[in-house]
């Protein structure tokens, strides 16, 4: 413990991670993360928000009392299995990925000497005023002490239950809906730019309150988070298959966002985006 604070390890300060470990680093905490295999980007990110670093996975695993897990859907497990074999024990992992709860459940099984938190955040990142919430489920005490690492912060965490796989469920239950309505948006005012209605399109949709149709903006957003969000969406897709519901959907809009694959994080302009999302004709 540092001042009577948790070691708080992070995996890994990738966009979102990052900005949710600053948010601890701001209450005090030792925020460390892992520099080993990781890029130059990654480094940045973890210097401008003040987190220590560490070269090897072993040491960060050996000092922390809780791990955050934040990375991609595809990631999650490889990255625990990592964690079991330096063996982690006696401190919280908090598996924050848009998985299945099928997943939850297989990564809990690989630490079975610590004790493993569901969480889901939901929202953009936590800066300039953003606030996400972190939807926690699992055994009692571990969520509660999460959700005391983020009190007084813009992460606003909240205990759903005690049974593992309640957080992930609720955040592929948005991820069905939210992801998919942006896919939805695009290919709707691309479909109408190809024949030049686009503005009859935008006029008609302005007539429904909170339309995505009307967010043009949001389109070349989408395509540069496509590398993240396709998989995300096929996570969504096994979840509704697993409980007799259709996937298709997901899968399709996730068939979408292949051809943004090459524009991860990019700046695009709405042209752009809308010329990448054509195949070849």
């Amino acid at each position: 413990m540092t001042g009577g604070q948790a070691v708080v390890g992070v995996l890994h300060p990738g966009s979102m991670g990052a900005a949710v470990a600053a948010q601890v680093r701001a209450t005090g905490a030792t925020v460390l993360w892992c520099s080993a295999g990781r890029g130059a980007s990654t480094r940045q990110r973890a210097a401008e928000v003040g987190l220590t670093e560490v070269s090897g996975l072993g040491e960060l695993v050996g000092r922390s009392q809780i791990l955050l897990s934040i990375c991609p859907p595809a990631a999650a497990e490889a990255v625990a299995n990592e964690v079991a074999a330096h063996g982690f024990k006696d401190g919280v992992y908090v598996e924050a990925n848009a998985i299945t709860p099928g997943r939850v459940g297989r990564i809990a099984a690989v630490l079975p000497d610590a004790t493993v938190v569901d969480g889901s955040v939901i929202g953009s990142p936590p800066r300039d005023g953003k606030r996400p919430r972190l939807f926690l489920s699992g055994p009692g005490d571990a969520a509660d002490q999460v959700v005391k690492l983020f009190a007084a912060t813009d992460v606003q965490a909240r205990v759903l239950g005690t049974e593992l796989g309640q957080a992930s469920a609720l955040k592929l239950a948005y991820t069905s809906y939210q992801k998919a309505s942006r896919v939805l948006a695009a290919l709707s005012y691309a479909l109408a730019a190809d024949h030049g209605v686009e503005d009859e399109l935008l006029e008609v949709a302005a007539g429904r309150s909170g339309s995505y149709l009307l967010e043009t903006g949001y389109i070349a957003k989408t395509a540069a988070r496509a590398w993240r969000w396709g998989p995300e969406l096929i996570e969504a897709a096994e979840l509704l298959e697993e409980c007799g519901l259709p996937g298709d959907p997901m899968r399709g809009a996730a068939d979408a966002l292949v051809r943004w694959e090459g524009e991860r994080d990019a700046e695009l302009g709405l042209a752009e985006a809308l010329a990448r999302l054509h195949s070849s004709r």
